[in-house]
């Protein structure tokens, strides 16, 4: 991905192994298809092999490098033993050095019908898992004395919204465990951020009845839904050289809807 006269877009991001979790779809699958353009080596993840793999294959179509694994981040001990392969896989080329915590998941509920274990899913798959797969991966980058990781968050973490306290509440915890990371890890050169996407148009917002598009729509500034495109820009910036001196920051990508 290169600018005019042939220089980079985005800098400092050729070669560099990247690892982006829940990277087989909407934004997770953009994230990985414009790090691989940039010219990094990207390893996505999946629940299952099969969605991982297919989703790196279509990268490798297109001429970049992909590895695509299977990590479910709803069992933490499992996730584990898995980021703890993937570390060691990538040792001998230096480790994995670009790192998007992107896998999430929700399941809407009103607190007053909202069992334990469904609290737990989300937590666990949301905020504990970004601590499962950093602690895995970070200790290459503190030898290398160098890194940079992403957190998706979300607008909800700051707005709230009706049904969705246990989401809500991990993508919140992200903030806080992004800047808490920023302040340990700036010795080494390894920066830690988040990016909080709005409305974005997916599969699953088009499906939406008109009226409720419209809803949406009306809470919006810029009056359009954002684009998976949209937010990888502003995580390869995060990703890039261009960001080396941003840590601990939370940008929102979301149209103004919360300004």
């Amino acid at each position: 991905m290169s600018g005019a006269g042939g220089q980079p877009v985005f800098p400092g991001l050729e070669g560099r192994l990247a690892l982006v979790t829940g990277g087989s779809r909407g934004i997770g699958r953009e994230i990985a298809r414009a790090l691989a353009a940039a010219g990094a080596r990207v390893w996505l993840t999946a629940r299952t092999a099969e969605a991982a793999e297919q989703a790196a294959a279509a990268i490798v179509e297109h001429g970049g490098w992909a590895r695509g694994v299977a990590l479910d981040l709803s069992d933490p001990e499992r996730a584990a033993q898995a980021c703890q392969e993937i570390a060691r896989e990538t040792r001998d080329d230096g480790g994995i050095s670009l790192l998007v915590l992107n896998a999430g998941m929700t399941r809407d509920g009103l607190i007053l019908r909202m069992g334990l274990e469904a609290w737990r899913e989300v937590i666990d798959a949301n905020l504990t898992g970004a601590f499962v797969v950093t602690k895995a991966l970070v200790p290459a980058m503190i030898r290398a004395r160098f890194g940079r990781i992403v957190a998706l968050s979300s607008v909800v973490a700051r707005t709230g919204n009706p049904g969705q306290a246990k989401y809500c509440a991990s993508k919140a915890g992200l903030h806080g465990f992004v800047r808490a990371l920023a302040r340990e890890l700036a010795s080494r050169s390894i920066t830690v951020n988040a990016v909080a996407p709005g409305f974005i148009e997916t599969d699953m917002t088009r499906a939406l009845p008109e009226a409720t598009r419209k809803g949406l729509l009306d809470q919006v500034p810029l009056g359009r839904l954002g684009t998976p495109e949209d937010v990888a820009g502003a995580v390869l910036f995060l990703l890039s050289d261009l960001a080396a001196y941003v840590t601990g920051e939370v940008i929102d990508v979301n149209g103004g809807m919360a300004m």
